[in-house]
């Protein structure tokens, strides 16, 4: 996205598989790869690629670390959404984030629905901490593809919010 007044918004970021079969090398990660395959044929700068296993605790020391260590101003994470008993990823971004972007994750489920009923399980979250976008997406590479076609366009706008780089939203129009 660029704007008549200044150059491109950079988009640096992380992807983080939340995974106990990928990351104990049982299971190839394809979602986490299509993640990474997508956002770099956007152009978005793809800091680190990390797999931890279906752990809250691991899971919030890695979504803090990759936010205010490593600075990523958006943290796509996947794997560990739904309603199975090792499910935290949603609740481990509820617990790092400093508030909700509840519309990203409404807009994702709506397109889901879209195709399958099994959208509606989905307890995905999407939020910041300090200056970084966490995004919540499924464990599959299709789902990956279809969430990221609904949210990708306005990433970039927010990444730019969360920087200061604007502060009147009239003027970004």
């Amino acid at each position: 996205m660029t704007h008549e007044h200044d150059k491109p918004v950079k988009v640096m970021m992380a992807v983080l598989t939340a995974s106990d079969r990928s990351s104990r090398g049982e299971r190839e990660d394809l979602s986490g790869q299509e993640i990474v395959r997508i956002v770099t044929e956007a152009g978005w700068t793809v800091l680190s690629h990390t797999i931890v296993a279906d752990d809250k605790q691991m899971l919030k020391k890695e979504m803090i670390r990759l936010a205010d260590v490593l600075k990523a101003n958006l943290l796509i994470t996947t794997g560990g959404t739904g309603l199975a008993p090792r499910d935290f990823t949603p609740d481990a971004t509820l617990e790092v984030i400093d508030r909700t972007v509840p519309g990203m994750a409404e807009a994702m489920r709506l397109n889901s629905l879209r195709k399958t009923p099994h959208a509606m399980l989905s307890r995905a979250v999407c939020g910041v901490r300090g200056k970084t976008l966490i995004v919540n997406l499924p464990g599959s590479p299709r789902a990956v593809r279809e969430c990221l076609e609904v949210i990708m366009p306005a990433i970039p706008h927010a990444v730019e919010l969360l920087g200061g780089g604007i502060t009147d939203c009239a003027r970004s129009v």
